[in-house]
């Protein structure tokens, strides 16, 4: 297990009294809109920046990867934003947008794929149906339709290399359910959530309505460890519970022997860990330049 120290500043995990705590104290340990103060200013400058980032990078958007898709905007989840480097073998992020699997698109994150294509890779945003009309079962089959469509597909939209395959928040858990995917060389897995049994007991199961062998099956932290490279990333200002779960992980991980860093980024929060995609030389950037042995 991984040894932190003793004057780690970080809160103890919640969970641990979690008996003690009322369904809407036991919500406040996952509302990351309610414990970053700023967040309303923060995502409606996120989604300012990803619609001029997206406007700017139109030619391979709204690209249907499931047959239920018709390619004709946000309207239908399943299909892909490409954002391509110049030479097509470059290495790729394929990033999982997140919203507790129930809210979000990945128009609202195109910004993020300022960095690394800066750094000469290509990005890939897949979209997904939200929950309540799919089951979290669903969604995370629908991230593995989408991996398969762009093994299959990306090079004829100039994405042939190697996949990194990372997500923030929910798109975390959806990242590490599939890093044993053919198609992944590795992982960048960021806030997520890994264990889904304390989400049965908020407000975000009204919508996801968990079964016993969702939560046994796709929780990170009762699935056996994939033998990839993964990275686990996490702001040091991010709410207890998810700090604990990436540690968790992590500790899982180191356990059983397989790569992987844990990386706290200091200072940083739920919202503006993204940031270090903004800039070919932030913290995330480099992180998924390390996975494949620092190709920059």
């Amino acid at each position: 297990m991984t040894a932190f120290r003793l004057d780690d500043p970080t809160p103890a995990d919640p969970r641990r009294r979690w008996g003690d705590l009322d369904r809407a104290a036991r919500g406040a340990c996952y509302d990351n809109n309610a414990g970053v103060p700023d967040s309303a200013a923060q995502v409606a400058a996120r989604n300012a920046a990803s619609a001029a980032y997206r406007a700017a990078h139109g030619q391979h958007l709204d690209i249907p990867y499931a047959a239920s898709a018709r390619g004709t905007g946000e309207s239908d989840r399943t299909a892909f934003d490409l954002y391509p480097a110049v030479q097509a073998g470059a290495p790729c992020l394929v990033f999982v947008h997140g919203g507790y699997w129930q809210r979000n698109a990945r128009a609202d994150f195109a910004c993020f794929a300022e960095g690394l294509n800066a750094a000469g890779w290509s990005v890939a945003m897949p979209g997904y149906t939200l929950a309540p009309e799919s089951s979290l079962a669903g969604i995370v089959a629908e991230i593995g339709a989408a991996l398969d469509w762009l093994a299959e597909r990306g090079p004829a939209h100039g994405i042939s290399g190697p996949l990194v395959l990372s997500g923030w928040s929910a798109g975390a858990q959806l990242a590490a359910m599939q890093l044993g995917h053919p198609a992944v060389a590795a992982g960048l897995a960021i806030s997520g959530v890994y264990d889904l049994a304390p989400i049965r007991d908020t407000y975000l199961d009204d919508k996801l309505g968990l079964t016993d062998a969702e939560v046994e099956t796709l929780s990170p932290l009762r699935r056996p460890v994939v033998d990839k490279p993964l990275t686990i990333a996490y702001g040091s200002r991010e709410l207890p519970a998810l700090v604990h779960d990436a540690r968790n992980l992590h500790a899982l991980r180191a356990a059983a022997h397989v790569p992987g860093a844990l990386l706290p980024v200091p200072g940083a929060d739920h919202f503006s860990i993204l940031n270090e995609f903004r800039r070919p030389d932030g913290l995330l950037v480099r992180a998924a330049q390390d996975l494949l042995g620092g190709t920059r």
